[in-house]
């Protein structure tokens, strides 16, 4: 490298490591180049998020014609697999294996998974929808192309995120693991934000040989990017022949200890709540944009970015605050508190002339009380994890959070075309059955706020007694 070249780089890390949440996680054995790279399976993962949750639930719902409870569903099937991020991030934990990796294979799978489902997917989705020249095709074969697409793209992206996630602890010493984990969760929202803008620029033009084209390039994408993402990260372990093998604990033990501790349940229940209060409008905000508000494909499309944009602005603040000491079940309350004034802006866009300004600042405004809810309890885990439990903690947070969207996402889609099938329903205007989802993920919100306040309460007695010793 010539010198300007090497101070341009210079300068760029150094930019990188002022501006960019978590940057400061680097250390001089983990380069801030290397993390970088390395969180390059978070875009792969926020690529196949856009789709799901951005991109195919407004294309299947509007133009063509699939029922928003049909399309709940297939786009939650993906989640079935969340439950087993902790059992995946144990089993990555002692793998072994003759190549001398723990991880790599792991990741590997997944990739393979999404790649598959990824390039089948479109054509699923046609046949699924009837669309054209499929129209005579038995409908079983809809279902279970479609649903096969969708479990496979699942299943692949839990696994590489979950140990994706667990290398990058691996890789970093243990005081920076917490802030290498939230780098890695900026990464995944600024791909979903890139991804967002080229998805909505290549749909503009809406077609079904272009949503082909679009969604097997984002296969194609998916294994570049990971391979990219996995070159010389982990260090091999040379293969000796078999070891004798050491007692380690079960799964279930692991699990046992890992709930015993303080407000561990408590705290899962909380995640699951406030989850659930920030996903159900997921599958019905793009549709909602659509049927509602008169908004183009690109349009709506676009507010996947926008969503991300108040994500990362949410990781952004709530990194800076929690590194100064804030009790980060404090945040997490302050991200549900977000929350409600957000969905009431996207309640009263329509009465108020469809009032697409209103709509975007309430998506915005989602995002950002979602990023500032899931950092706060991302960061309690971590703090209150079980010594070398790490991997486990941050699996559990990953399946329960996963596990509650999944829930959450299908019950959108069946109460909106149950509230929309009912006499009556439209009384109040078309976009009823919208606004009693997005009125129910408040109540979700308040019972997350009253489910963390004992969290609170109990992390408060510490200090009295340190300044009693």
């Amino acid at each position: 490298m010539n010198p300007l070249s090497a101070k341009l780089m210079q300068k760029w890390v150094n930019l990188g490591s002022k501006y960019l949440p978590f940057a400061d996680a680097a250390t001089p054995d983990l380069p801030l180049s290397r993390l970088l790279r390395l969180s390059l399976f978070q875009v792969s993962v926020g690529m196949a998020l856009v789709l799901l949750v951005g991109t195919l639930n407004r294309v299947m719902i509007v133009e063509l014609g699939a029922p928003a409870s049909l399309v709940g569903i297939m786009i939650s099937l993906p989640l079935v697999f969340a439950p087993l991020r902790a059992l995946i991030g144990f089993r990555s934990d002692n793998h072994v294996s003759a190549l001398g990796w723990k991880r790599v294979p792991y990741i590997w799978q997944g990739t393979l998974l999404q790649f598959g489902g990824l390039a089948i997917m479109p054509f699923a989705i046609l046949v699924l929808t009837k669309f054209g020249e499929s129209v005579n095709t038995p409908e079983w074969i809809g279902y279970a192309c479609g649903g096969l697409s969708f479990l496979l793209v699942g299943a692949g992206l839990h696994m590489i995120q979950t140990v994706g996630l667990a290398l990058a602890t691996d890789l970093a010493p243990v005081e920076s693991q917490p802030k290498v984990v939230g780098l890695m969760y900026v990464m995944l929202l600024l791909g979903m934000i890139i991804c967002a803008q080229v998805f909505g620029a290549a749909l503009a033009d809406f077609s079904p040989a272009r949503l082909i084209q679009v969604i097997q390039g984002a296969a194609v994408a998916t294994m570049v990017l990971n391979v990219i993402a996995m070159w010389q990260q982990e260090a091999r372990t040379p293969y000796t022949g078999p070891k004798v093998e050491r007692k380690q604990p079960s799964f279930r033990e692991a699990w046992t200890t890992f709930t015993a501790g303080l407000g561990a349940k408590r705290r899962l229940i909380a995640v699951g709540l406030g989850t659930m209060a920030f996903s159900m409008e997921d599958v019905l905000l793009e549709p909602y944009g659509g049927q509602i508000l008169h908004l183009a494909v690109s349009q709506t499309t676009k507010l996947t970015a926008a969503l991300a944009i108040g994500g990362l602005l949410g990781f952004g603040l709530a990194s800076r605050v929690l590194s100064r000491g804030m009790d980060p079940f404090l945040m997490a309350c302050y991200g549900a508190l977000v929350g409600i004034p957000a969905f009431l802006c996207v309640i009263f866009s329509a009465p108020l002339g469809n009032s697409m300004a209103l709509f975007a600042i309430g998506t915005a405004l989602i995002g950002f009380g979602a990023g500032l809810f899931g950092h706060g309890t991302l960061t309690a885990t971590m703090n209150l994890a079980p010594e070398e439990q790490a991997g486990l903690a941050l699996g559990a947070w990953g399946a329960v959070q996963a596990s509650a969207a999944g829930i959450a996402i299908a019950l959108g889609g069946v109460i909106r075309d149950t509230v929309a099938a009912t006499p009556g329903a439209d009384f109040f205007g078309p976009a009823t059955p919208y606004n009693v989802v997005y009125s129910i993920e408040i109540l979700f919100l308040l019972a997350a706020i009253v489910t963390m306040i004992p969290l609170l309460r109990r992390r408060r007695p510490a200090a009295p007694t340190e300044a009693s010793a």
